[in-house]
């Protein structure tokens, strides 16, 4: 900044020399920042001093060879920032040329790539769906190098521009630092004061700590030594810069300067994550400590040990808390290769219906599978079903159906939880002269959670107390409603004792299964789902498999779950050996490496060395799901975590003399609770009981509790016509061991099967009236007539149920001991063997109570 000075002196008039006269005021006008205010500074004189003329003149072409100097070097500054910037242009147009050609490029080889990838796409409908995935797979590549040099050509031209900017900031910096610095250091010095340059100088230092100004720059020059004046104009331009640049914050300040001054910034990683990980890994993946981990899962509410697996939507929860990139794997490519792996390009056909009959247990649904076994079952099969597998084939006029045997409700869930729709209809049954029970509407919960449509057959109704109506009523209550009250579920009346509408309910699930439109490919590889399996002690590991599409044939190499092999032997449901069994067919397979579990998938696959290799990786899998389960358990016992089921409680209201006691007794009832009974303090208070507690225990069902207090009669009369509990105690200890022997009593019985007496049989015989009676001798305990029992083979149980008769000799008898042969009877069951068990045992309950 250059500013103007004014000096008023008298000067002498000579012809060679110019003289000051001595003077008491001089006048100094200096402008502030261009505010036009100017400020007026007295200075004494005391000397007069003689400048010679042609010193003048040498200082005047000192002056403008310095400015001349000064121009020059302007202009040769400001000719290389143009220079720069022009390089930095032509930079810049060279990378965009790049950049556009690699866009082009890529551009070229997408269409390429999406043109062969056309052509490869039309090749694979005509091959087979592998060349397809193979396809695919190269479209996506492709994409994946066109998005990546996308995203190259656009951080190229970022750096571009932004080279252009600091350069272009870097040319205007040192202009404006040349320009001040130059015009302060040739501007009028000699001719200011000290006094005039110390006034400059404190204004200077204002208004560099105010921030506001531009860039004031002043050097401070000394008469006698013009070397140390450079030096301190030099660190007086170097000051004046970093006080701007913090004026300014960090506005205009070099790339260099911003890379020191930038604050540093948090790693992000990609971290992969695949579906399941421990806490360790996930740690080491992030490049943090475990610790770090740990506390980040507390903060979001969980807790967790460092060799703790956790599943893949946690572990991407906690990536991206701590500012980390997650890239989500799956782990399953080998096996979904596997099963995609696959011949199933023929056309779909009509199947069998699969039909599982549930209900409440004592509403006819076994009588009901027993006459129609007996009834449509094929001819040939002697003594029943023999070699009953779960699930079995009838054939009717209209078609054919397969049902499954699947008692209880627990084996649906859980194939319904595992995915695997097995069952297509659902047949309903409701004994007409019980209506609907808490087990029916069970079913009827598993029905609609499966998305799997109801038939409804309405048993027992030759009985003289059946009402057909009264269930469709309860039914509709629920969401059942007949077609007849125009709903969608069929129901037919049928009686299983009688053989009443069998076939109209056989009619009624195939017309269901006709709306359904169920198809599947017959052709090709087979694929079902395991009913039940279990180890045979001569055959190995035998597996119920019931087929849902393709062709299973002898020798076919499958995968079960966990398990694999090949099938060495197949057998229908009446033990016949087949050789293969298409969709809707219940088989018998042999030739796995181990048990399956109830509902997993059975697939075939080609190649029996990859098979192995899922399987392997499956019982992996399982095993660290398994673990995981395990420490989840370990962490929800150490939180005191509640468990599922229904929770008893036992409503209290306490009233005590003092507050003290009051405060005693609900702490010492509350730490009675347990996981299935729970103490809880509906009221409590000090004083008398009055009315209003009474009131208040009818309500709520409440015992109340008196501690060396008494009702009063207002309190008494509620009582007697409420019939309520009322105690009185003056000793904590009795009141809080009754509470206790109350709560014992609502906790649920345990029963425990005792073993009485063991027989075994020694030979077979055939009855008309009994069927087959089997000549045993009780070789431990007591044979009991009236106990239940159970048939063991080869210490497995096949069969549980009661007696139908006991003798000794010819004499019916209620018992037979140790070391006595009989004959036995089996109620309802005719495959007794010879070396079978007959194993007698009774329920006995025992109490529960609370420790």
């Amino acid at each position: 900044m250059s500013d103007k000075k004014t000096d008023t002196q008298t000067i002498e008039k000579k012809p060679t020399k110019l003289k000051l006269k001595r003077s008491t005021h001089s006048t100094l006008t200096v402008q502030q920042n261009g505010s036009g205010k100017s400020k007026e500074v007295k200075i004494e004189t005391r000397k007069t001093r003689v400048i010679d003329t042609n010193a003048a003149r040498e200082e005047a072409a000192k002056a403008a060879a310095a400015e001349k100097a000064r121009q020059e070097a302007e202009a040769k500054a400001k000719k290389e920032a143009e220079e720069q910037a022009k390089k930095a242009a032509a930079e810049k147009a060279q990378k965009d040329a790049e950049a556009k050609k690699a866009a082009e490029q890529a551009k070229k080889e997408a269409e390429q790539a999406k043109a062969a990838d056309a052509k490869k796409a039309e090749a694979a409908k005509k091959t087979s769906v592998k060349d397809e995935n193979k396809q695919k797979r190269k479209a996506e590549e492709a994409e994946f190098r066109r998005r990546a040099e996308e995203a190259a050509r656009q951080k190229a031209e970022e750096q571009a521009r932004k080279a252009a900017e600091d350069a272009k900031r870097y040319a205007d910096f040192e202009d404006d630092n040349f320009s001040d610095d130059d015009a302060d250091d040739y501007s009028d010095y000699h001719l200011t004061s000290s006094y005039a340059r110390e006034a400059e100088n404190e204004e200077e230092r204002r208004n560099e700590n105010r921030g506001r100004g531009k860039k004031v720059a002043k050097a401070k020059k000394n008469n006698r030594d013009e070397e140390s004046s450079k030096n301190e104009r030099e660190a007086n331009r170097r000051n004046n810069q970093q006080q701007n640049a913090k004026g300014k914050k960090a506005n205009r300040k070099s790339a260099l300067q911003q890379g020191f001054t930038k604050p540093a910034q948090p790693v992000t990683r990609d971290v992969v994550i695949g579906e399941t990980i421990t806490v360790g890994e996930l740690a080491n993946k992030m490049a943090v400590k475990a610790t770090e981990v740990i506390k980040t899962m507390m903060k979001m509410g969980a807790m967790a040990t460092i060799n703790q697996v956790i599943d893949q939507e946690t572990a991407q929860l906690v990536a991206e808390e701590m500012g980390h990139k997650v890239v989500l794997r799956r782990e399953n490519e080998l096996e979904e290769a596997v099963l995609s792996d696959r011949d199933m390009n023929a056309e779909a056909e009509p199947r069998a219906p699969v039909v599982t009959i549930m209900g409440h247990v004592d509403h006819g649904k076994t009588s009901l599978l027993d006459y129609i076994r007996k009834a449509k079952v094929a001819a040939g099969e002697a003594g029943g079903i023999t070699q009953h597998i779960g699930a079995y084939h009838v054939h009717t006029p209209n078609g054919d159906i397969t049902f499954l045997d699947t008692p209880g409700h627990a084996a649906f869930t859980s194939m319904r939880a595992r995915g695997a729709q097995a069952t297509d209809i659902v047949v309903l049954v409701v004994a007409a002269d019980d209506g609907v029970m808490p087990q029916t509407i069970e079913a009827i919960q598993h029905a609609k959670a499966a998305n799997v449509p109801l038939v409804v057959a309405v048993n027992k109704i030759d009985k003289p107390e059946a009402d057909p109506d009264r269930v469709k009523t309860e039914l509709s209550q629920h969401g059942v409603i007949s077609e007849e009250w125009g709903g969608d579920t069929q129901f037919v009346n049928v009686s299983a004792k009688k053989g009443i509408g069998i076939d109209e309910l056989l009619d009624a699930i195939l017309l269901q299964a006709e709306v359904l439109e169920l198809k599947a490919v017959k052709d090709g590889m087979a694929s079902g789902v395991v009913i039940e399996s279990y180890l045979d002690k001569g055959r190995g590991p035998v597996a119920t498999v019931l087929v849902q599409s393709g062709t299973l044939n002898r020798g076919d190499i499958v995968l079960c779950g966990l398990e694999y092999g090949r099938v060495r032997a197949m057998r229908n449901e009446i033990g016949k050996e087949v050789k293969s069994a298409g969709p809707s067919i219940p088989v018998e397979i042999l030739g796995l490496s181990g048990v399956p579990s109830a509902g997993d998938e059975m697939t075939v696959v080609r190649d029996e060395k990859k098979a192995r290799e899922v399987a392997l990786y499956r019982q992996g899998k399982f095993r660290e799901v398994k673990l995981a389960r395990q420490q989840k358990a370990k962490l929800e016992n150490m939180f005191n975590s509640m468990t599922e089921g229904d929770v008893s409680e036992l409503n209290i209201i306490v009233k005590a003399d003092v507050q003290g006691s009051v405060e005693a007794i609900c702490q010492a009832l509350l730490e009675l609770s347990t996981d299935e009974v729970k103490v809880k303090i509906v009221g409590s208070g000090v004083g008398g009981i009055t009315e209003t507690d009474a009131t208040l225990a009818a309500a709520s069902n409440a015992i109340i509790v008196g501690f060396n207090v008494r009702a009063d009669a207002s309190a008494r009369k509620v009582v007697e016509a409420e019939n309520l509990d009322l105690r009185y105690y003056s000793v904590i200890y009795d009141l809080i061991n009754e509470i206790k022997a109350a709560l014992s009593g609502m906790l649920q019985p345990e029963f425990k099967q005792e073993i009485i007496g063991l027989a075994e049989v020694r030979d077979v015989f055939r009855s008309p009236k009994f069927g087959a009676i089997a000549g045993c001798m009780v070789i431990e305990g007591v044979v009991k007539r009236h106990n239940p029992i159970r048939v063991l083979r080869d210490n497995v149980v096949i069969y549980e149920g009661e007696l139908e008769s006991l003798r000794r000799f010819k004499d019916d008898v209620t018992e037979v001991r140790n070391g006595m042969e009989c004959g036995i009877g089996v109620k309802n069951y005719n495959d007794v063997r010879v070396g079978d068990q007959i194993e007698v045992f009774e329920t006995v309950e025992v109490k529960r109570s609370i420790e």
